[in-house]
């Protein structure tokens, strides 16, 4: 199965390396060209227990592929997840400003039926 996940942070990339070590095909579609360039060679841009080898491992085995183009990751995708910073404004409601961009970006890129589901955190 092809996944892909827009956004590399804690949710993102966690899970979309675990969904490549299980065997999926997952891109990873990010904003900054420097950490786009250093996932690519594999190298975690954070620390989780686990993460840089699981990073490593499937970036490797051609699995875990990273892209700043939307298109490149959701064409050949099944299923899409949101997984973007949702900041709290200053009168504390969450800031879904780049959810509605991911979104909006997947909708110029949706070739056939998808699935898309939000893994980040927004208000019921």
């Amino acid at each position: 199965m092809t996944i892909s996940f827009i956004g590399h942070g804690y949710v993102g990339l966690v899970t979309a390396a675990v969904f490549a070590d299980l065997g999926n095909t997952v891109w990873v579609v990010g904003r900054t060209k420097e950490k786009i360039e250093t996932l690519k060679k594999g190298v975690a841009t954070f620390y989780e227990p686990g993460l840089s080898e699981l990073v490593k491992r499937n970036v490797d085995a051609g699995r875990l592929l990273f892209t700043l183009d939307y298109h490149d990751a959701v064409t050949p995708s099944e299923i899409i997840f949101i997984a973007v910073g949702t900041p709290p404004k200053e009168n504390g409601e969450a800031d879904l400003t780049e959810v509605f961009n991911a979104a909006r970006e997947i909708g110029k890129n949706l070739v056939g039926y998808k699935v898309v589901s939000v893994k980040s955190t927004v208000p019921p």
